[in-house]
């Protein structure tokens, strides 16, 4: 089953947003096991967001390749890089 691997974040400092969902998108040269990935900012007129402003969503083909993500130095290189400029992560992955 795909994993489908969702973050939602708040940003103290907005003007890094580009410059982390860049990076994020160049994590598939090192990292093939990630599938699809898109982000953008919320839209939805609901206002259910809680002040979380954008989402990434990472598509994987089983958890194995979710982990894989998830421990490469790559990944923790962009973490570490942007992760002082972000307020508040949500991460909820799922199965489908």
């Amino acid at each position: 089953m795909k994993v489908r691997h969702i973050v939602l974040l708040k940003f103290k400092d907005r003007s890094k947003a580009d410059d982390l969902f860049r990076a994020l998108g160049e994590l598939r040269k090192p990292i093939p096991a990630i599938l699809e990935y898109t982000y953008g900012p919320y839209s939805s007129p609901e206002g259910l967001n809680q002040g979380y402003e954008y989402a990434f969503v990472m598509v994987f083909a089983d958890a194995a390749a979710r982990n894989l993500y998830l421990e490469h130095p790559e990944h923790d290189r962009v973490k570490q890089t942007y992760l002082p400029f972000v307020e508040s992560v949500i991460a909820f992955d799922y199965e489908s």
